[in-house]
């Protein structure tokens, strides 16, 4: 229990005290300088946030589809309590009574989340060897 009580508290502002020191003594120094964002760098992030909202987007439209009893999709998201018609995972469809349940914007959110990361992908890797044949 002592050691609980006094010797970790101690430890602790010791450390504290130790990491605020050597704070003070690196304000001194300049920050280091930041790596340049080339073009490259940019479509890379382009394509890797489209890559993120795509699977994003795809995940919200599964959550319609069915799981382990499915006639509960119908009667949650459109108030039958019946077997879907069809569901299918790409495009993202769920069918209910002739009617389709996934909204409209979905499917050709999909396709244009996944044409963006495409081209910024292939964009970025031209960009990037552009830059380094460049440099040599």
């Amino acid at each position: 229990m002592v050691v609980l009580a006094v010797v970790l508290p101690a430890w602790a502002g010791i450390t504290y005290v130790g990491l605020v020191r050597a704070r003070r003594e690196n304000a001194a120094l300049p920050p280091p300088p930041r790596p340049r964002r080339t073009p490259a760098k940019k479509a890379a992030r382009v394509a890797a946030l489209a890559f993120v909202a795509g699977g994003a987007l795809h995940a919200y439209g599964l959550s319609y589809l069915p799981s382990l009893q499915p006639e509960d999709a119908c009667w949650f998201n459109a108030g039958y309590m019946k077997e879907p018609d069809s569901s299918s995972a790409l495009p993202v469809s769920l069918v209910c009574a002739g009617e389709e349940i996934v909204p409209w914007w979905v499917n050709p959110g999909l396709l244009a989340l996944a044409v963006t990361a495409a081209t910024a992908t292939v964009t970025s890797a031209v960009l990037a060897l552009r830059g380094r044949a460049s440099r040599r």
